[in-house]
């Protein structure tokens, strides 16, 4: 049996002002709990019916009533309890394949025919509970992901040139202004344009305190608006919302197979039919060497009952998708049940440098005004900041935010231009000033050689001397000159993410072997973030193609290799290892639909806990398939061998089956995303 899990679409709003102080109750910040109710099942309805008319023709049974009187009883149980698996055995036979299930019904059938009428009603009823608790078990898993979807608010405050409307959050667009109030969950992804409050995202990022929101910051559909009003700028279509991507993917997931399901649906024909064979052998056989009719018979339709492949079917999938709903809870989107399976297979990690084990973008690392400038830091960066304003280049960005980081106040830029490859210029407050390279942009192992090498004369007739440990900073220098004048330098870095050195080992822990670094930058570079993060194996100047060279050769060596990129350079790797995760939330499109699993908010110690979420699954797979071996063969021996009772047999093999897939559900447990050594669940 396969375990579906039923997602819908969903949106959301929200608004701007005072100062964040979040102090909404608990109840509020907590994710909704749809919990499905065991009576809103059909099949328990059904399962209910079948049991209450069995255990009320039982008494009259055992008291010798006459059968008028409890006929009528067990015929609701074997109708109420076996219409619906009937139904559907005889649809799979029409299609020519042989339904487990049909199976159950024969064996009852069979039971009723011979005169064990209670002990054929007693087969539906258990049959009939275990379908109901199986279908229970579907709809649990279905609620753990769904939850997420029921924060998202139906509609959104909308601004408009008019003033605000209330609009379907399907009928958002890019650039769309909302207004999301305190206390209000936020209808969109987007960025905030004006307000300062906090937003509690821990449904989507697993965040466990609220997350300051100023301008400029990014916000998530679905979560929690704090008490600051916000202006929020929709960046993405709602469809492509966090949220909706949640859907997308765990839709998908559910609807694929692993290969070790693949493999059991392909023997479970060839089973059922052999199982068929032996029933009647089983039948035919003692009734050749005298054996009395309902002998023979009650043997061969517990045979048929017993050796059903029913719990085996139900091993492999209800771990994966499990473990595929906590993964989604806590923002892995893991595409597949193949996908799940693979990932915890890898024994060999492979990880990209910029955008995945750093934050790929440039940000200032270091301020250091000139000797005799005059100027402070405060001053040095604000300057820079007025001068570079204007400019749309990554690094201008980043000088620019370090300096609304420190509150600065930056002065209006005049005659502003922008030469590719030098710097910019601009007037400042009556002065000319120039930041970038105007030597034509060395690199920055050169620029910050000859800032050292400036000493006694940096040729601007300064006389300044810089500090020469700037060419250990590791990253690009940036010049600042007043009037021709060197007044000092900037140094942005691509900093290596805060979780990047935790992850490195964990990956090293769960697979024995310390992951390789694979990056197109240059030696230098790769080898700073590699020491940061506790990585041995560097290999850096690597193109695309080279990527995948060494994904190969490490699967040529016989493993199994896990790579970690996000750009549309590291698709073709993601596509050649064994698995494939990228980084979902700066990741290329091409990268997010290559791999096999996507992080949603970039936390890289994610990656280690899905990989032993999968190890978890594949080790409850196992479980399950040696329960149900074990339960099959030791009542099957026993009916051949022995007297097995037909109600024993019966309650012996549902038992496995329900067993089975209860086990398969563990995952769902928030404890299934602990590490071992944690006592209580990770913020990832």
């Amino acid at each position: 049996m396969s375990l579906h899990v039923f997602l819908y679409g969903a949106g959301v709003s929200s608004t701007l002002d005072s100062p964040p102080v979040l102090t909404l109750d608990a109840s509020a910040r907590t994710v909704p709990r749809r919990r499905t109710r065991f009576l809103a099942l059909p099949e328990a309805r059904w399962a209910l019916l079948a049991t209450a008319a069995f255990l009320s023709a039982l008494p009259l049974h055992f008291a010798d009533a006459p059968g008028w009187t409890y006929g009528p009883l067990y015929a609701i149980a074997y109708l109420a309890g076996g219409w619906e698996p009937a139904l559907e055995g005889l649809r799979a036979l029409r299609g020519k394949t042989l339904d487990v299930d049909l199976l159950m019904i024969v064996a009852a059938l069979g039971a009723a025919a011979i005169g064990q009428v209670l002990d054929g009603a007693l087969l539906i009823v258990i049959f009939a509970t275990s379908g109901a608790l199986e279908a229970l078990a579907t709809a649990r898993t279905a609620d753990s992901v769904r939850g997420l979807l029921d924060l998202a608010p139906a509609t959104a405050t909308r601004v408009t040139a008019d003033g605000e409307e209330s609009v379907p959050v399907n009928r958002l667009s890019v650039g769309d202004e909302l207004l999301i109030r305190p206390g209000e969950r936020i209808g969109a992804d987007g960025r905030v344009l004006d307000g300062t409050s906090e937003a509690d995202q821990a449904t989507i990022t697993g965040e466990p305190l609220p997350v300051l929101k100023t301008p400029g910051d990014e916000v998530f559909a679905g979560t929690l608006n704090g008490t600051g009003a916000l202006r929020v700028r929709v960046e993405r279509d709602p469809a492509d919302s966090v949220i909706a991507r949640i859907v997308t993917l765990v839709e998908e997931a559910s609807r694929t197979k692993a290969p070790t399901q693949l493999f059991i649906e392909k023997i479970e024909q060839r089973y059922a039919v052999g199982v068929v064979a032996a029933t009647l052998t089983v039948f035919a056989v003692p009734l050749a060497f005298g054996a009395d009719l309902t002998g023979a018979l009650l043997r061969a339709m517990t045979f048929m009952i017993v050796a059903s492949p029913c719990a085996v079917v139900l091993a492999t999938m209800p771990p994966l998708l499990s473990a595929i709903a906590t993964a989604g809870r806590h923002g892995v989107l893991v595409k597949s049940a193949l996908a799940m399976e693979r990932l915890g297979e890898i024994d060999t990690a492979a990880l990209d440098k910029t955008g995945t084990l750093t934050e790929g973008a440039p940000e200032v690392t270091a301020v250091r005004p000139a000797t005799g400038s005059g100027l402070d830091e405060d001053a040095l960066l604000a300057l820079a900041a007025a001068a570079e304003h204007p400019s749309e280049h990554p690094l201008a960005r980043a000088i620019v935010a370090a300096a609304r980081a420190r509150d600065l106040r930056l002065a209006p830029a005049r005659d502003f231009t922008a030469k590719p490859g030098h710097g910019v210029t601009a007037t400042v407050d009556g002065r000319f000033i120039t930041v970038g390279r105007p030597d034509s942009g060395l690199d920055a192992e050169a620029d910050t050689d000859a800032d050292a090498d400036a000493g006694t004369d940096t040729g601007t007739g300064t006389g300044t001397r810089m500090d020469r440990d700037t060419d250990v900073e590791g990253g690009t220098v940036v010049r600042v000159e007043r009037d021709g004048a060197l007044v000092g330098t900037l140094v942005l870095a691509d900093r290596p993410r805060a979780d990047a050195a935790e992850t490195a080992a964990g990956l090293t822990a769960l697979t024995g072997t310390s992951p390789v670094l694979l990056t197109g930058d240059n030696p230098r570079a790769a080898a700073q973030v590699a020491t940061a993060t506790g990585i041995t194996d560097v290999r850096a100047s690597l193109l695309p193609e080279d990527k995948v060279t060494a994904v190969r050769e490490l699967q040529r060596a016989g493993r199994k290799v896990l790579f970690v990129g996000d750009g549309v350079n590291d698709a073709p790797a993601l596509a050649a290892a064994h698995a494939g995760v990228a980084m979902g939330r700066a990741g290329s499109d091409l990268a997010l639909e290559t791999a096999d699993a996507v992080v949603v908010r970039d936390e890289l110690a994610a990656i280690p806990a899905v990989v032993r979420l999968s190890r978890a699954a594949r080790r409850l797979v196992v479980q399950n398939l040696l329960v149900a071996g074990t339960f099959i063969t030791v009542l099957v021996l026993w009916d051949l061998l022995g007297h097995l009772p037909l109600p024993l047999g019966v309650a012996g093999h549902e038992g496995s089956t329900v067993l089975v897939g209860l086990n398969g559900l563990r995952l769902l447990r928030e404890s299934a995303w602990r590490r071992p050594d944690e006592g209580r669940p990770r913020a990832l």
